[in-house]
């Protein structure tokens, strides 16, 4: 499923920028209803489509065989606001709404000398994030009717499915994360101009900051006493209009 999701969005982006893009005649970027492009405005607004996958970098204690994520295709839709320094530097807040899933296999050399079910080896962990980066956007100058930029900057989250103040932890079956992470972001871009809006698909790359496990009462957990940190990493591909 996830593979002809790729190629629908492949395809479709192919297809607008074989239609657009390579023309020789230059569009303006005109969604100000005949006023003039809004490339030059002070402020600009918009919003984003698209998906995710996620996973956790870990450090361990001891030399165990590592902790496998399994990472899914999650999906992301948010706003977005453009504050224009100049004719290549932007300033971009990017609130939106990234919900993903990652599942954590454990080796059995965790449980020795302890006894076990295959349920323990296990545990899923799903995150709902109000994600909110504050981005600077390092563009080209604009060439026929694409501009290639680079962008980059922190962000921080708040996970909604956070179980951090639950009680129960991975003896009842709960892994437990942090509600509150930090991170930093990289990526790159396309704008492609077109005559009524502004479409610019582009991937970034997230790398968590903090330490986001919150650790079993039990010292000794199988779960958690070998993790020294555990830290969000991922990556997301959105489609923005504007």
């Amino acid at each position: 499923m996830k593979n002809v999701f790729i190629l629908i969005a492949f395809l479709f982006i192919f297809q607008i920028t074989n239609a657009q893009l390579f023309r020789k005649e230059k569009v303006t970027y005109d969604a100000n209803q005949g006023k003039g492009t809004t490339d030059y405005n002070l402020l600009r607004w918009g919003y984003f489509l698209g998906f995710n996958s996620y996973d956790f970098n870990f450090d361990y204690n001891q030399d165990l065989r590592d902790i496998f994520v399994q990472r899914n295709f999650g999906f992301n839709v948010g706003l977005i606001g453009n504050l224009r320094i100049n004719n290549f530097i932007d300033l971009r807040l990017e609130p939106g709404l990234l919900i993903t899933t990652r599942n954590l296999f454990y080796n059995s050399q965790y449980f020795q000398g302890t006894s076990f079910s295959d349920s323990d080896l296990t545990r899923e962990v799903k995150s709902t994030y109000i994600h909110i980066p504050l981005l600077v956007k390092f563009s080209t100058k604009r060439i026929n009717n694409f501009k290639p930029f680079v962008i980059g900057g922190i962000s921080t989250a708040l996970n909604l499915s956070s179980n951090e103040n639950n009680p129960d932890d991975n003896s009842n079956g709960q892994f437990r994360t942090t509600k509150n992470s930090l991170f930093y972001e990289i990526g790159f871009g396309i704008d492609l101009y077109f005559y009524n809006f502004k479409f610019t698909p582009s991937i970034r790359g997230l790398f968590g900051i903090k330490d986001e496990l919150v650790r079993d009462e039990d010292p000794n957990s199988a779960w958690t006493s070998n993790i020294t940190s555990m830290k969000t990493r991922g990556v997301f591909v959105n489609f923005t209009f504007q």
